[in-house]
């Protein structure tokens, strides 16, 4: 009997819920194949930290709200609901050991042939010579083991105490070659590892629940074409300040793996970075830059750049904030990047707030509750109590959590303050209102009211981007993914005016494209935020956020009207010729400049959109002469194509991208762009696909 990792009946066997024949059938095929066996020997590891979870609940010794009192006692009757599941699972170590001890036996010369010539052993001998081996847990004491099933009618399982190895796992056949241990893994100091500054190391989930249940979900994205400006004169975007995308790359590399190309988005990594653009002028909220060069990876090509720059706010003068901490506690946050991280960058937060500043903290996991009324800022103990309360377990009902956040801050509303809900989640939101459309709708609504939402995205295995972008996109609001306590500190604490205070919304960009000097263009990045030409001047149609000090780089790709460059658009078939206009705009109205940049944006409270506009003129530079802050944006542009093995990467490699964002790279105070440069090396040495 073959095993199949992904049959249920496997799931039922280590839980113990197969009959006696089955179990019996199933025992015998897991101790044929190693693979069933690191499931099995897993399955029991995993147990084994639910178990010293439950051990370490039961014996809490702090204080606990009511609230989180009644979350604690759903949880634990779950934990008991399940404990005959626990005990079960045990078992199964006791079943192959007797399986695999009896295929020793049936020769008692096998060891001593194996050892004199490996090479005479048939694979099933040498199937039979296979060992589990068990860590420790996490949690001191004696390991466990149970006495093989008993058949139907008969005693309950005995429970004995199993001696340890010398190893410190448990060997089911001490005279055996041992299976080689796996090497230490060593992570960042965000994920509770120890980084040799003397930081807790925390148990890490089995591999079997870590990478293979992975159920993380990414928008497919389309890249831009170039289009025809003689055709296509107008290009229309929402601007987008989120930076998750660059964090969560970064995790990917970190970890030895390349990102799935739709976790890759180009504006979100080239974003992540400040750039040096002009401040803004008297009242204006933000100002415009424009400028161009050679494009690095097809020199007969233009790069065009257009920057914004908020207006900063220094910290003295930010207004009161009325801030909902949304903090999903639901069983998926258990693990060492989840909820424990939230808690660290909270923490973070809390420690920049003032007594203008009030802080609320709703829960939820299969309901939703208020963990902490609303607070003052100075009262930092109180708040930090309430946090280091909060505990994982159950399912997930965002919508429930995210209704009570937003009546939170509804009846605390600060008006001329900052007012916004902070969610923290994987995204998981697996009861209640699941649908990704009515979650969409939810917070749209909610918008409304005059709350902005902050999405702090966490996890790996189940990362829901997809949702999480777009409720930050439709909550007036940003999307950071923390990978580590670093991420928090960037996000809440060195940016926190950036990311709490916004200072202008719905703000959108047109660029027109002038056809005697543009033959085509693309638009790199910004596919999910794509508007029609008729958006621009329609103040009901949403877009982007920009806060205090954010800046805004947005880039385009430009093939030069008359100058002998291949364009990739001409390669796709035009459009019919229309019978009743024309199709194409003026190609000879003899003006020198290359664009006029359009931006739309409405004051945090306004309803109606005020214009600003500016024309440029290409200056045909070179690279190498270039401005530093457009060179590093040029390389992070060209890392992300090379990630996503982009059509449009063109002679680029990573090598030439690490070189153009060290002539880019600057003063770099807080050491981002050094950052970047290490991990587009780390990058190369994974071999990516082709480029």
């Amino acid at each position: 009997m073959k095993v199949n990792l992904d049959d249920p009946n496997l799931t039922a066997f280590a839980l113990g819920e197969l009959s006696a024949d089955d179990h019996a059938k199933m025992a015998e095929a897991v101790a044929a194949s190693p693979e069933a066996q690191s499931y099995v020997a897993e399955t029991q590891q995993f147990a084994r930290l639910l178990r010293a979870e439950y051990e370490a609940d039961r014996q809490q010794p702090s204080p606990r709200s009511p609230f989180i009192v009644r979350m604690e006692e759903e949880r634990r009757a779950s934990w008991r609901y399940q404990w005959g599941s626990l005990a079960a699972a045990l078992a199964i170590f006791a079943v192959i050991a007797a399986v695999a001890f009896t295929a020793i036996q049936r020769s008692g010369t096998l060891s001593k042939r194996l050892t004199d010539n490996p090479a005479a052993a048939t694979p099933q001998e040498s199937a039979s010579e296979t060992i589990l081996e068990m860590e420790a847990p996490a949690t001191p004491g004696p390991l466990l083991a149970l006495q093989p099933p008993k058949p139907s009618g008969s005693a309950a399982p005995e429970f004995v105490e199993e001696p340890k190895s010398a190893a410190g796992g448990l060997a089911l056949n001490p005279s055996a070659p041992r299976l080689p241990k796996p090497a230490p893994r060593m992570a960042s100091n965000a994920f509770g590892y120890s980084s040799g500054r003397g930081e807790t190391t925390e148990a890490e989930p089995p591999s079997r629940y870590r990478q293979d249940f992975n159920t993380a979900t990414y928008d497919k994205v389309e890249e831009n074409p170039f289009l025809l400006a003689a055709t296509n004169p107008l290009s229309t975007f929402s601007i987008d300040v989120d930076t998750a995308s660059y964090s969560n790359v970064r995790r990917f590399i970190n970890s030895g793996s390349l990102p799935p190309k739709d976790a890759v988005r180009v504006e979100e990594m080239i974003n992540y970075f400040t750039y040096d653009y002009r401040e803004p002028e008297g009242d204006k909220p933000f100002s415009i830059d424009v400028d161009a060069t050679a494009c690095p990876w097809d020199t007969s090509h233009r790069l065009l750049r257009i920057g914004l720059r908020g207006r900063e706010v220094a910290n003295e003068k930010r207004p009161a904030s009325n801030l909902v901490f949304l903090l999903d506690v639901s069983g998926s946050m258990t693990p060492a990047e989840r909820l424990p991280l939230v808690k660290q960058a909270m923490r973070l937060l809390v420690d920049k707030l003032t007594e203008k500043d009030h802080v609320a903290i709703v829960i939820y996991a299969g309901g939703s509750g208020l963990a902490l009324k609303s607070t003052s800022g100075d009262q930092k103990e109180k708040i930090l109590r309430a946090l280091e309360e909060l505990q994982a377990g159950g399912s997930t009902n965002g919508a429930e959590g995210i209704e009570l956040a937003y009546k939170v801050a509804a009846e605390n509303f600060i008006n001329g303050g900052v007012n916004r809900v902070i969610l923290a989640t994987d995204g998981d939101f697996n009861i209640g209102v699941t649908n990704q459309g009515d979650l969409i709708r939810l917070i749209e609504a909610k918008a409304k009211t005059g709350v902005f939402l902050s999405v702090l995205g966490v996890g790996s295995d189940n990362l829901k981007d997809s949702t999480m972008q777009k409720l930050a996109d439709k909550g007036n609001g940003n999307y950071a993914y923390l990978d580590s306590v670093d991420e928090a500190r960037k996000v809440l604490v060195q940016q926190i005016n950036g990311t709490l205070m916004t200072i202008a919304k719905d703000v959108k960009i047109q660029v027109e494209f002038n056809p005697a000097r543009v033959a085509s263009y693309r638009l790199i990045g910004y596919e999910k935020r794509l508007l029609r030409k008729e958006d621009f001047n329609n103040d009901k149609v949403d877009a982007g956020e920009i806060g205090a000090g954010h800046t805004v780089t947005a880039l385009y790709e430009i093939v030069p009207a008359g100058a002998g460059a291949t364009d990739p658009a001409a390669s796709v078939p035009p459009v019919d010729p229309l019978k009743y206009g024309t199709t194409t705009t003026n190609t000879t109205n003899g003006s020198g400049e290359m664009v006029t940049v359009k931006l739309r944006h409405k004051k945090p409270d306004g309803d109606v959109s005020e214009l600003t506009e500016r024309s440029f003129t290409d200056n045909g530079s070179k690279f190498e002469n270039a401005a530093p802050d457009l060179k590093f944006a040029a390389a992070v542009a060209e890392f992300g194509m090379l990630l996503r093995d982009s059509q449009y990467k063109g002679k680029g490699s990573f090598g030439a991208v690490i070189e153009w964002a060290q002539e880019g790279k600057g003063r770099d105070a807080a050491g981002y762009r050094a950052g970047f440069i290490e991990m587009a090396r780390k990058a190369h040495s994974l071999k990516p696909r082709e480029g």
